[in-house]
């Protein structure tokens, strides 16, 4: 579960000695935060740009499983899945708010593993931590972060503004996250039934990495800048290719084709899928977790873009009425279900 075998119960610092052992170290790098941990709220000046916030929750046993998952990646993934989403709104991730629920079987040493992974992601994508909570928790380890940014209004980008004819972009690789796990729960199981056997991960790192230490695509956002080219939608990769341009689609009122062979899937998330019995590009399309940025773009930039490595021309935008459909490989017209994650369904 952590690495530290030496254990401090946190009892022993109570709930505000815990909050000054874990922030005594925050440096503020950011000069929209005029005041950060230490008061009843924060104070952030923008300077008339418009604010981007965003929050998500990650429960233990729901969206992760500290059987395979290391603290510190995982602090570090609880980062990026926030930072991803200002990016995706063609931001500037600034600061986030960090609020933690554990229970009693974590000492301080195990908190701390965590609070190092954030704290290295926020050091990465030059992010201030200015507030959260701790709480106990009955459940397990429950994680809920909130991501702050900013854009000018001219650059910020929406889902619901792509028009036909424009060009469906994705950054990366598809569906690497998803096979990540599925090496990762197949381990598991193995050390379940036998725990003298060690984990075999070796020539994975890869997709292992995808899955337990994502990066926000903060790169794309700078380089799409640099071409001079905004993206008419966006939308992060979290839940799966199929259900973001679906999304994109029904808040655009438009349609979309999509086409098999330009769907972007690294080699090794190939080979992992046939592996597993799975095809690619389902895992690519309802895998999720990918954190990429899917976006469309106007077919005027399309001379910016088309020889850029960083990311890949898979289909376009079309009228409503041609509905949502993915050409494959054999030339075969199927239309695009949503089939990613689904957090409420039973026995996930």
């Amino acid at each position: 579960m952590f690495e530290n075998e030496e254990k401090t119960n946190i009892e022993n610092l109570g709930e505000f000695g815990l909050i000054d052992h874990l922030t005594r170290n925050i440096t503020l790098t950011q000069k929209s935060t005029i005041k950060g941990v230490g008061d009843d709220a924060a104070v952030l000046d923008f300077e008339g740009k418009k604010t981007l916030i965003s929050t998500d929750l990650l429960l233990e046993g729901i969206h992760f499983d500290l059987a395979y998952t290391p603290l510190k990646h995982l602090g570090y993934k609880a980062v990026q899945v926030n930072l991803s989403d200002i990016y995706a709104m063609n931001g500037t991730a600034s600061q986030v708010t960090v609020s933690i629920g554990m229970s009693s079987k974590f000492p301080l040493e195990a908190i701390e593993e965590l609070y190092e992974g954030i704290y290295l992601a926020c050091g990465n994508y030059n992010v201030d931590i200015v507030g959260g909570d701790t709480s106990a928790s009955k459940q397990g380890l429950v994680i809920s972060i909130t991501s702050i940014g900013y854009a000018d209004e001219k650059d910020v980008v929406y889902r619901n503004t792509a028009e036909e004819g424009d060009l469906i972009c994705v950054s990366g690789d598809l569906g690497g996250a998803y096979t990540g796990l599925q090496l990762l729960e197949r381990e598991k199981l193995v050390y379940i039934e036998n725990p003298n056997i060690q984990p075999d991960l070796e020539g994975k790192d890869y997709i292992v990495e995808r899955q337990l230490k994502p990066e926000a695509r903060k790169d794309i956002i700078d380089l799409l800048k640099e071409l001079s080219v905004k993206p008419t939608a966006m939308i992060d990769v979290s839940d799966g290719l199929a259900s973001e341009i679906l999304h994109i689609c029904k808040q655009s009122n438009k349609g979309c084709k999509l086409y098999e062979e330009k769907i972007p899937i690294d080699p090794m998330t190939y080979e992992t899928a046939r592996e597993f019995g799975l095809d690619p590009t389902v895992c690519a399309l309802s895998g999720g977790e990918d954190y990429e940025l899917l976006f469309t773009v106007k077919q005027a930039d399309y001379d910016k873009i088309k020889h850029k490595m960083d990311f890949s021309i898979i289909g376009y935008i079309t009228e409503p009425n041609e509905g949502c459909s993915l050409i494959t490989k054999s030339g075969n017209v199927h239309e695009l279900k949503a089939q990613g994650w689904n957090a409420f369904k039973s026995g996930q």
